[in-house]
């Protein structure tokens, strides 16, 4: 005991936390150090003593409960420690190295109450801080993963679990680690190694050559932008520039990993330089596979760096190296969105199929497919690839917000995507119960069907009762255009008292030009007063056309004032002299305000000019003598 407290106090990373005293063996829990402070992160182990002489080979041999196993595995990274008086030396032999012989030695060993554990490695100071080091990253990584199911809202914890990547337990032992992280790597588990780099870095050394897949795995996630790590990508970059001139790596390939990582950090031009000089490396070349990525890869920095000509021949000379290269057919599509040529970029992206690592970037380049479609006039194409992307909506944040993008840019284009509009807008309202911008274009939808002509399968009524539901979460600035298209629906049926009521709505909310429509409204029902105030604004300020001076006309000449009923009429007709109810308006104040001669002018003007209009008719069959060369009768 007092050996191995002694080699714990030499170490600095562990201090023994508790211990119960038994001949030569003791158990007990160490607790890792971090500077010196306590951590409560803890190891179990086992002690044990002998006094018998090694073994043939340098082991120390000692029996333990088959039990005694079972108790110890419940607790990662737990250990027996063996000290040989003969010798005074400190033995160690991991719980999980146990298991692995026993469950590989072909017996079934479950069934024997006692197992014989051999230990031929010393416990090093060192072997106790890298163990001190795993333990504690693996610790962390256990912590915040736990900390954050507990500080999330419980609707929030089945998608933080289908977005969490898998825990990887890394053994103490250096080659069984190597070699699962390498298996990860070759597997395409990026985000595995990332969340398990510092257990990783804390068994193989963080210059290891091992850990060149660690630092891989970050730069393919940086690459992609899903890597909050730059500190490490920094790091990867020294690790493999320290093996440039070594001449255990082809200086290509040093160069082109070098690439990624410069670019994952957003410094183009230094990728730039690395790719190039990838590409200058004739044995690194000479794999066409890895040339024609370094090509993609190239143009994308160049791209970047503002020479997007330039950056298209380099995907063009990908593509001849590797005519499937799936970047370089997404990168032409990005190209050709860019310039406009949606049915070149949809034949690239029709060929892109990415492996296993890239499968987000496969979801991806379907929303650049979304964007072509509706470009190319194919809705119906453009929502299949939304209902399609829909189902990973839960584990790749970006794919809500982008296809609502798409929807709100093209769903009301054509009757055929403003139909499944309102579908996609259900759902998303369904998935995001506050989004006010979903709301406002779920109704928008409908009131652009009705504009077109379409049966919407709904009576004002009817709208109105989901109209209701519908505004109440609407942000104010977006609800002004939505009461104000509502209440052309009710002034469509003719019912102006609702049509005032929703233009009242929208006018208060906005103000501005929604005024015209509550003035006109207000015209409508007689209250020419109110509507006179709201009118005068709008002509004279807001809205200054030949309508709005039409409106204050109205007013005018129903509160008595003929004289501004005239100057309003005829403000209408010096901005659209083609404005034919004006000009018969503007006759029949000047009749009933007893001035008949400039009635009959202005009648004779507008029947010449607006012969198949109504009040034409109705003109000549009150007035006929508008129509004769004669004089007036009553004359």
């Amino acid at each position: 005991m007092l050996a191995f407290q002694s080699r714990l106090l030499e170490s600095k990373a562990f201090i023994l936390q508790s211990a119960d005293r038994k001949d030569y063996g003791t158990d007990c829990q160490i607790e890792v150090l971090d500077l010196g402070s306590a951590t409560n992160v803890r190891i179990h182990v086992q002690l044990k003593g002998t006094e018998r002489p090694l073994n043939a080979d340098g082991s120390v041999s000692v029996g333990i409960a088959r039990t005694n196993l079972n108790y110890l595995l419940t607790q990662p990274h737990s250990f027996y420690v063996c000290y040989h008086v003969p010798t005074e030396s400190l033995r160690i032999r991991f719980a999980e190295a146990v298991l692995r012989q026993y469950e590989h030695g072909g017996r079934n060993w479950t069934e024997q109450q006692t197992l014989t554990l051999s230990f031929t490695d010393d416990l090093t100071v060192e072997r106790l801080r890298t163990l001190a080091s795993l333990a504690k990253s693996g610790a962390a990584l256990s912590r915040d993963r736990r900390t954050g199911q507990v500080m999330a809202e419980p609707f929030e914890i089945p998608g933080m679990l289908r977005r969490q990547v898998a825990d990887v337990h890394v053994p103490e032992n250096r080659e069984a680690a190597a070699k699962i992280l390498e298996s990860l790597y070759d597997r395409g588990a990026d985000e595995v190694i990332s969340a398990a780099f510092n257990k990783f870095a804390a068994v193989l050394g963080a210059d290891d050559n091992a850990m060149s897949y660690g630092y891989m795995a970050e730069i393919n996630l940086g690459m992609a932008g899903r890597s909050t790590k730059s500190n490490r990508i920094e790091a990867a970059i020294g690790h493999f520039r320290s093996k440039l001139g070594v001449g255990s790596h082809q200086p290509g390939s040093l160069h082109y990993t070098i690439g990624n990582a410069l670019s994952a950090l957003g410094r183009e031009d230094d990728a730039r330089k690395a790719y190039e000089a990838a590409l200058e490396d004739q044995g690194f070349t000479s794999t066409t596979e890895l040339a024609a990525q370094a090509h993609k890869n190239l143009g994308t920095s160049i791209e970047r760096l503002g020479d997007q000509e330039l950056s298209v021949t380099h995907y063009h000379e990908a593509l001849r190296l590797d005519p499937n290269l799936p970047e370089a057919h997404s990168a032409l599509g990005h190209y050709y969105i860019w310039i406009g040529r949606y049915q070149d970029a949809l034949d690239h992206f029709d060929r892109v199929v990415f492996t296993e690592r890239q499968l987000g970037a496969t979801s991806a380049v379907a929303g650049w497919r979304v964007n072509a479609l509706f470009n190319l006039n194919d809705g119906r194409g453009a929502f299949r690839e939304i209902n399609t992307l829909l189902g990973y909506a839960d584990d790749q944040p970006w794919i809500w917000p982008w296809c609502a993008k798409q929807v709100a840019n093209f769903g009301r284009t054509t009757v055929g995507n403003a139909r499944q509009a309102i579908g996609f807008w259900q759902r998303y309202i369904t998935a995001h119960p506050a989004a006010s911008a979903a709301r406002r274009e779920l109704l928008l939808a409908t009131f652009y069907l009705r504009a077109q002509g379409q049966d919407v399968q709904q009576t004002y009524t009817e709208f109105r009762g989901e109209f209701d539901e519908q505004i109440a979460h609407v942000d104010n600035e977006d609800a002004a255009l939505l009461w104000d298209r509502l209440g052309h629906w009710a002034q469509d049926e003719g019912d102006w008292a609702e049509a005032e009521r929703c233009f009242r709505k929208a006018f208060e909310l906005n103000g501005g030009h929604y005024g015209y429509c509550l003035g006109t409204s207000l015209n409508f029902l007689g209250r020419f007063e109110e509507s006179l105030q709201i009118l005068l604004e709008q002509a004279e300020v807001i809205q200054p056309d030949a309508m709005s001076w039409f409106q204050v006309a109205v007013a005018q000449d129903n509160l008595g004032r003929p004289a501004e009923a005239i100057a309003a009429y005829r403000r209408a007709l010096a901005l659209d002299p083609d404005y034919d109810l004006a000009m018969f308006n503007l006759g029949g104040v000047h009749w009933n305000s007893g001035d008949r001669v400039e009635a009959e002018k202005v009648w004779r003007a507008a029947v010449r000019r607006f012969p198949d209009h109504e009040l034409a008719a109705k003109l000549q069959f009150m007035v006929p003598f508008l129509f004769s060369d004669g004089p007036d009768p009553k004359s």
